[in-house]
């Protein structure tokens, strides 16, 4: 798995402090994007939190998910949260060291009172003595919040920089990505009042499913009026809890809580990503789970058919220069903007996403800006499928028949058919797609047909009868099959 030191220097340590005013909690940023291009230390905010104790909460709980391993726990996780100012918002948001489970914290423009929020990402400093002074926090006292040094601070500060260097997996990038394409296709399945809510979350278990061997049976959970039923298979309206004691984060809130939202896709045969919402004073706190412990969102290929197509890289630049660090970005608006179809600009967002540049709310149905420092075009090589199809295509591997329901792909002395029907329904007969049924993104046979029918499409060198004849020899992917590699956790 490759992964890379990322330093993260900051000014000083992020602290509760005490003051005249009352506590304030600073905290500390390291380099980041904003409107006026990369910053050593942003400022973003400084101001007041409404409501102190539900927020120290909150932010704990996402620090609680960025140190945890839910898969393999006795292995210990340490990444620092990423805060994103969206100009009415600031959004602080984790993953966990297995990338099964992305937390995210949205405190509103109802949750601060202070002055302009700006606009920018970078990572925030969250440490021991931070971690202990937030569980102190009451609810009587006022909390002041800083995100970003003071500019006096800065520019007259002496002392040494803090820095720390951790490993960064490439599955943490490529889990961001994942998560808003797999989060677009949820809808609101539930929601529970404040003490549905609590006695429901609180009946959930908070640890033992996490083995090697992802042994725990997902669940799933139906509404029955106020509460959630459980029920043993995906009946309709039917939500998949899949690795309930990997909602224990959430527990920190519960005392706060005003109603619990759940979000999910349309109930299908097999187990399902899901979001959980707990909504609080000013402020929303989500969990969402892979649909499996064991089974990392770096790994799902939600992504690949639109990285697959030939003009998501042209949109996603043009796409790109109309971000401005928006809290919701409309596609319709943006498809108008841009001169493009929606299909064409929700694919540009989905190759802006695997660069961390874009997120999904699902409480409001709409995309959002931030800007990690990662290149987007890197995607490719972060995705063994799409290489290996896109050798396949060069290698002239693949065959159109007539009709244009069926083709076939020629690795070594295999041959492989597709399938595809007027819906957009497809199949394939390679073990890949007779073990996930596309659940884990389409193979990399479905992937280079795909290829191939855009460059018919087009009127392009695939456009004569479009057929393409030959084969390519196997083994473009980690595991020899040109897939992803079957790796532990689903960290592909």
């Amino acid at each position: 798995m490759s992964q890379s030191a990322h330093a993260y220097a900051y000014l000083r340590p992020s602290a509760v402090l005490d003051g005249t005013a009352g506590r304030r909690l600073a905290l500390e940023t390291s380099g980041g994007a904003t409107p006026l291009g990369a910053a050593a230390h942003p400022r973003f905010f400084a101001g007041f939190l409404a409501e102190p104790e539900p927020a120290a909460a909150a932010l704990l709980a996402v620090a609680d998910v960025a140190a945890a391993r839910y898969y393999q726990p006795q292995l210990r996780a340490s990444l620092d949260p990423v805060v994103t100012a969206n100009g009415d918002r600031l959004r602080f948001e984790s993953f966990s060291g297995c990338c099964g489970v992305y937390a995210r914290l949205d405190v509103l423009a109802a949750g601060l009172d202070g002055d302009e929020i700006g606009h920018g990402t970078t990572n925030v400093d969250v440490n021991n003595p931070l971690r202990e002074a937030l569980s102190r926090i009451g609810r009587a006292e006022p909390l002041h919040l800083a995100v970003g040094p003071d500019a006096l601070e800065v520019t007259t500060f002496d002392g040494p920089v803090v820095e720390k260097k951790v490993p960064l997996p490439e599955r943490w990038l490529r889990g961001f990505a994942e998560t808003q394409v797999t989060a677009a296709g949820f809808d609101l399945r539930a929601e529970l009042p404040a003490a549905e809510a609590v006695r429901f979350l609180r009946s959930l278990p908070r640890g033992g499913g996490g083995g090697r061997a992802g042994a725990r049976v997902s669940q799933w959970v139906v509404p029955a009026g106020r509460t959630l039923r459980p029920t043993t298979r995906p009946v309709p309206g039917a939500v998949c809890l899949p690795g309930p004691e990997r909602l224990a984060a959430l527990q920190r809130v519960l005392r706060h809580a005003l109603a619990l939202r759940v979000y999910g896709p349309v109930a299908g045969d097999g187990p399902a990503a899901s979001a959980w919402e707990v909504v609080l004073p000013g402020m929303r706190l989500t969990l969402t789970l892979s649909p499996d412990a064991s089974r990392g969102f770096s790994g799902e290929g939600g992504v690949l058919g639109a990285l697959a197509t030939d003009t998501a890289e042209p949109d996603a630049e043009l796409v790109a220069a109309l971000l401005a660090w928006e809290p919701r970005i409309e596609v319709a608006e943006l498809a108008e903007q841009a001169g493009l179809t929606p299909a064409r600009v929700r694919a540009a967002l989905t190759r802006l996403g695997t660069g961390g540049q874009i997120g999904y709310d699902a409480a409001e149905a709409a995309y959002f800006h931030r800007q990690l420092p990662y290149d987007a075009g890197r995607a490719e090589d972060r995705n063994p499928r799409l290489r290996a199809a896109r050798a396949l295509v060069a290698a002239g591997a693949v065959r159109l028949e007539e009709g244009g329901g069926l083709a076939t792909v020629t690795v070594d002395d295999h041959i492989q058919r597709v399938r595809s029907d007027a819906a957009g329904a497809v199949g394939c007969t390679c073990l890949w797609w007779a073990k996930y049924r596309g659940g884990r993104g389409p193979c990399k046979h479905v992937l280079a047909v795909g290829m191939v029918r855009e460059e018919a499409l087009r009127g392009g060198p695939a456009g004569d009868g479009a057929v393409r004849r030959g084969a390519v020899r196997d083994g473009a992917g980690q595991d020899g099959s040109g897939q992803d590699g079957m790796l532990p956790e689903g960290a592909r």
